[in-house]
């Protein structure tokens, strides 16, 4: 089920063209920086010409549920972008059909899901099940390999976990929200100690995982809205460590602007410069 077009008050034409069977959406990649998915008309946070990078270090996919950058040489994808609004929420249940994402192209190392079998780290969503229980297929969609990281159980089930259920909780009260998260860095601490890479090296164990969020009232035209309406804005990154146990996601807030200073990447980067100013700082 494609989720409906939300008015964008750019003028851009969002001419996304939908391929295999509806389950990818490919910019135009004459000027892909002219088709922002709905699921990310804030911005996404670095974006090559086409959809792959010079060097080949990252791959972008836009998919009807997300909209992520990958990276095939760490088989993990550098960021994942989404927008979450009351009608995502529904009572499909959880599909666990963890798989290879069919939709890199064959060249790519496909990471399968016992890549990360007794390796001490979780099957770490970016873009949770939770966040796409509208279908069953949108709920599927979030079980593709690329939509994963190498995450610490105590993170991926105590303080991501938590934040993930803010975000929920917001959006059921009336509000909608766009969301990124990622990660970057080498070397996390899973329930079997420290480890820098697994499946043979095929897959970077990252050392931190962050995620930006802004959240504001359900609305039409929200590029021209983040300007004039009451916005909160949440940026974390924390340790991908058994060690945060116990802290909740509080405890690792971070301003937008020191995040992307860390990664390099620029979150809201259709807002106009004095909007960017004023929510990432």
């Amino acid at each position: 089920m494609f989720p409906s077009l939300r008015s964008v008050s750019f003028g851009l034409a969002l001419t996304l063209l939908i391929v295999s069977c509806g389950r990818k959406a490919v910019v135009n990649p004459s000027d892909p920086s002219s088709n922002l998915s709905t699921q990310a008309v804030l911005g996404y946070p670095s974006l090559a010409i086409g959809n792959a990078s010079a060097d080949g270090s990252e791959y972008l996919l836009i998919k009807p549920q997300y909209v992520l950058s990958y990276q095939p040489l760490k088989g993990i994808a550098r960021w994942v972008g989404w927008h979450l609004q009351r009608s995502d929420l529904g009572s499909a249940d959880r599909q666990d059909d963890f798989r290879p994402d069919e939709d890199l192209p064959r060249n790519f190392t496909m990471i399968r899901p016992t890549d990360y079998t007794n390796s001490g780290f979780d099957r770490g969503h970016l873009c949770p099940s939770g966040d796409r229980t509208a279908t069953e297929n949108d709920n599927s969609a979030t079980f593709v390999m690329t939509n994963m990281i190498p995450q610490a159980p105590s993170v991926n089930r105590g303080v991501w976990n938590d934040l993930e259920e803010y975000c929920r909780t917001k959006v059921k009260l009336g509000l909608e929200a766009y969301i990124y998260a990622g990660s970057y860095g080498e070397g996390g601490k899973g329930s079997k100690g420290m480890a820098s890479t697994i499946a043979k090296g095929s897959v970077i164990v990252p050392n931190r995982c962050w995620k930006v969020i802004l959240i504001m009232p359900e609305g039409d035209n929200d590029l021209s809205r983040v300007a004039t309406e009451k916005v909160e804005v949440i940026a974390v990154s924390m340790p991908n460590s058994q060690d945060v146990a116990g802290t909740g996601w509080r405890r690792w807030t971070v301003t937008v602007r020191e995040l992307e200073r860390t990664t390099g990447l620029d979150f809201f980067s259709e807002l106009p410069k004095a909007v960017q100013d004023k929510i990432e700082n």
